[in-house]
């Protein structure tokens, strides 16, 4: 497998049956990612599943470990488009995982009446006008800033990709909950389960993960918080069962 400059592999489940190609400079995933993916309710062996922001393939990667059906995974940006290809091509799984290079935003138009049954996105957070807060690298400032797409552009989107009764998944951070709560059922995704996520106990929560159903009737669970590190520092368990390749 061809790298490029500063690119590495990393191994992406423990058990080191999954590898994937990494850069310092132009993206690494983040716990935020693997979280979404372990959450995200995956059809098993019918249906097929979109990811949008795919980044360099991670979700469509853990996702097929947890699902025999196709993904296809839509990434704006070349150099990671190119980055999450290659990583299909080493795990030998291009037969279920598909990429697009192209913008969420023109999805619908793209697919037109073909519908998913289940949506994840991993969207850019931060509403961010100012570009002194912005990243020094264009990368992440893409990936991290609403600079191509809007917080109602992503689930606008989304809303129109999700067949009725299908499911969208994403991950988000806990400042943006009201907006993205009446955001989905603008576009007739009904909230049905959110999960915290807390960096330890006494924390404030810093990641939000929601999914909704398109067309879904009221009635929204609240799951149990989860903890990123116990008191010693160290991952909980429950985390670690979702990072070292928990298989549901």
């Amino acid at each position: 497998m061809m790298l490029k400059k500063d690119e590495r592999i990393d191994d992406l489940l423990a058990d080191q049956t999954m590898q994937i190609i990494q850069s310092p400079t132009v993206f690494s995933f983040s716990i935020d990612a693997v979280l979404l993916a372990d959450f995200a309710s995956a059809p098993k062996t019918r249906g097929k599943i979109l990811d949008l922001c795919s980044g360099n393939g991670v979700i469509p990667l853990l996702l097929s470990q947890r699902s025999a059906v196709p993904i296809t995974g839509v990434e704006l940006q070349a150099r990671l488009y190119d980055m999450a290809c290659r990583s299909i091509k080493l795990n030998d799984v291009a037969e279920q995982i598909k990429m697009i290079h192209g913008d969420l935003k023109e999805m619908p138009s793209y697919f037109k009446n073909d519908k998913f049954d289940l949506v994840t996105v991993n969207p850019p957070y931060f509403k961010t006008d100012n570009k002194k807060h912005q990243n020094a690298n264009d990368y992440l400032t893409i990936a991290r800033h609403e600079i191509y797409c809007t917080l109602e552009e992503v689930i606008q989107s989304c809303s129109k990709l999700v067949k009725s009764g299908g499911k969208v998944a994403m991950v988000h951070r806990p400042s943006r909950f009201v907006d993205i709560v009446s955001l989905f059922r603008q576009y007739k995704i009904e909230p049905k389960r959110i999960q915290f996520v807390y960096p330890k106990e006494g924390k404030e929560a810093n990641i939000l993960l929601i999914e909704g159903i398109r067309d879904g009737s009221p009635d929204l669970k609240f799951l149990s918080p989860l903890y990123t590190f116990d008191q010693k520092g160290n991952y909980t368990k429950e985390l670690e069962g979702i990072l070292y390749g928990r298989k549901n």
